[in-house]
């Protein structure tokens, strides 16, 4: 008889064997998935999730290794016993995985049709004619959604957008007809509407094929979404597990109520987001008390005295935690009980208001009439035969003190602003810049202005030099652009730069491996204050973060800005982050402003139907109802633009005249601008008045 179970794990242990010792990556882990069920695991990067995957699929890195005792059962198949040569079997035809970035699970020198037709012919061993398996091709790219799949079958990874590219690895785990779905950080990299699309993807073929999903994400939104039960894991090992339903109602553990607490739509934008103080601990030992212990808050007597048991509490809900082991507690005084703890978690994190400076009359930055067009070249004079108009014509303005975000869907030109800004590449148009027209400063002039603006990339490992130590990527700029008069004056400067961002001076001989994902973002905020800028332009500087160490960043930039009164152009798609730390927001659109204002009244009361679907699409812990409404269809080519409206395909809204035209600027009531033919009569009105008056 089949098990309930779909896959079930028994003391998961996995070590890996370093150069001095051992590492407990996953350290008793016990859980198990139900068909047609959603299982959420979330937890801080390092924490063991991926590695659990890995363990499951049987797929763990050569330096790693599965401890006796542990057991993987998938329906009735003990996956622990079986031979490479066994596993290789259920891994074609019974599980499917998804990566988190789909390139790197794509062959880039073969079609896609090639890779699905390789994954069908697993399944079928080798049965099918090559037609059959076409055929099945195309039913599985139109089962993801992907538009035309007979030319999408003919085209290669690299001409898919990122959103594309996560479909096609989708279509490929279906093409094996799984029992289990692994779906590792699937969304991670992609902007808001393509997320949603994907996440809504998964819903409906989880619906439609009632296969278990193991979803491991960092994103507390989309688990409130998505999943039907939810674990948490830290340091190796599951801390609480419960329903997503009652998880988000009651959460249990310490570390799960700061991870909620440190979400940016839990907190008001005029306080610091709550951090957990601290780090991981070292996985290179075994533990005898909580893991959780030196960066809890609320912990006594017991916790310096045993390991917590993992306890059954009457609502079904799971916790490793002393406060809830009723047992435990009788041993301490009457009025030591579970209400004591809820009462002191509650005032824990709280900081006090930051400054939240005043607008200037004047801007700071303006932009007016702002392009970046590409070329587009080919035979073999490299003729210019077209242009991609990735930024067409924009007007901004920022004032000193302040943030601008600039938000939209991949390929809109949002990071095209970010470097036309900063020269990296050459824009047209007017740009003012503290009072100087920036784009007539050339040579030395230019040079000695650029220390006055620096960037934040989204990737800071990749956007410095691996051989290089973090003194020497601090004083490189420095050097570069001549700040500071001799060598100890630039030591002492780095020394201060290294505590500003809250690491220890002495890091500074360390290179950039040897820190985590947000020492490294530190480090390149760090390297940006080093020439003493008035603008940074943060391209999305947390989307690929925790969200604890999320919070630290935006935390470290909102007290920057206090402290040194910086202007911030902040690029992002990430809404919630938007509504913590901007005063103003752009929302943009295949290279054109389609609405912008305060970030209250472009959030709180949008106008434009793509400001409102990008709304729609947030995965927010708020939501009352599961599910995601993504826009429909995909952001067209700016090589070809659409005539007149360039959302009009995709918008639910669409005039005849949406066609035809652009739509001019609206503003509705002042404080926000819009461009869209649905406010038309309202401009009309209002000038009509005005004459009259």
């Amino acid at each position: 008889m089949k098990a309930e179970s779909i896959l079930r794990l028994k003391n998961l242990q996995v070590r890996l064997r370093v150069k001095n010792g051992w590492v407990y990556a996953v350290d008793g882990v016990n859980l198990s998935i139900n068909a047609g069920e959603i299982f959420a695991l979330v937890g801080e990067s390092g924490c063991g999730k991926s590695m659990t995957a890995m363990a499951i699929t049987r797929l763990l890195p050569t330096n790693a290794s599965m401890m006796e005792g542990s057991e993987l059962w998938l329906d009735d198949i003990p996956l622990h016993q079986l031979s490479e040569y066994e596993m290789k079997k259920i891994r074609s035809k019974k599980i499917g995985f998804i990566f988190q970035d789909p390139m790197a699970s794509l062959n880039p020198v073969l079609t896609i049709g090639e890779q699905i037709i390789e994954a069908i012919a697993y399944e079928s061993n080798h049965k099918l004619k090559y037609t059959e398996m076409r055929e099945q091709a195309y039913t599985l790219l139109s089962q993801v959604r992907i538009p035309d799949p007979k030319r999408i079958f003919k085209e290669y990874p690299h001409q898919l957008s990122g959103g594309m590219k996560q479909r096609v690895v989708i279509a490929m785990a279906l093409a094996k007809k799984p029992d289990l779905l692994i779906a590792d950080e699937p969304t991670t990299a992609l902007d808001v509407t393509t997320q949603a699309q994907v996440l809504h993807l998964i819903q409906s073929l989880n619906q439609m094929h009632h296969m278990a999903i193991l979803l491991i994400t960092h994103d507390l939104g989309v688990v409130s979404q998505m999943a039907d039960k939810v674990a948490v894991m830290y340091a190796g090992h599951i801390i609480e597990q419960s329903s997503a339903e009652t998880f988000f109602v009651q959460t249990l553990h310490p570390y799960s109520q700061k991870l909620l607490k440190a979400l940016p739509e839990k907190t008001n934008k005029n306080e610091s987001l709550a951090v957990i103080p601290g780090q991981v601990p070292s996985l290179n030992k075994p533990f005898s008390l909580c893991r959780f212990k030196s960066r809890c808050s609320v912990q006594f007597k017991a916790c310096e005295e045993s390991m917590p048991n993992w306890l059954m509490l009457d609502n079904k809900q799971q916790v490793r935690c002393h406060w809830y082991d009723t047992e435990l507690l009788k041993k301490y005084p009457k009025n030591f009980r579970i209400d004591q703890f809820k009462k002191e978690e509650m005032t824990v994190s709280i900081d006090e208001n930051l400054y939240e400076p005043a607008m200037d009359e004047k801007p700071f930055i303006e932009l007016s009439g702002f392009k970046v067009y590409y070329p587009i070249r080919k035979g073999i004079f490299k003729r210019t035969v077209g242009h991609v108009r990735a930024v067409d014509g924009i007007a901004l303005s920022l004032h000193e003190g302040q943030t601008l975000a600039l938000v939209g869907e991949s390929g809109c030109g949002k990071t095209s602003v970010g470097k036309a800004i900063i020269r990296l590449t050459e824009p047209e148009g007017k740009f003012i810049f503290d009072g100087i027209d920036f784009l007539r400063l050339s040579g030395s002039r230019l040079r000695k202005k650029r220390a006055d603006m620096q960037m934040i990339f989204q990737d800071p490992f990749s956007s410095m030099n691996p051989k290089m130590r973090v003194h020497d990527i601090l004083e490189e700029g420095m050097l570069s652009l001549k700040v500071g008069s001799n060598k100890q004056e630039r030591e002492d400067r780095i020394n201060v730069l290294l505590e500003q961002v809250g690491l220890m001076p002495e890091m500074k001989w360390r290179y950039p491996f040897e820190f985590s994902g947000g020492q490294r973002q530190r480090i390149a905020i760090a390297r940006a204050l080093s020439v003493g800028p008035k603008l940074i332009v943060c391209d999305e500087p947390t989307s690929a973060l925790d969200v604890s160490v999320q919070a630290q960043i935006l935390n470290l930039l909102k007290n920057l800005q206090y402290e040194l009164g910086m202007s911030y152009l902040f690029i992002t798609h990430n809404l919630n982050v938007v509504r913590y730390i901007a005063h103003h927001v752009a929302v943009m659109y295949l290279g054109k402003i389609v609405e912008y204002g305060t970030v209250d009244k472009v959030l709180n009361q949008p106008k434009h139907p793509y400001t409102q679907a990008l709304i729609d699409a947030i995965p927010s812990i708020s939501h009352a109802q599961k599910g995601f409404q993504p826009p429909k269809g995909e952001i067209p080519s700016a090589l070809n633009p659409p005539q007149g409206c360039h959302f009009a395909p995709r918008c639910p809204h669409k005039m005849s005249i949406c066609e035809s035209a652009y739509p001019g600027e609206y503003n509705p009531d002042h404080k926000q601008m819009v461009r869209c033919y649905l406010y038309e009569n309202e401009a009309i009105a209002e000038k009509t008045n005005g004459q009259s008056v």
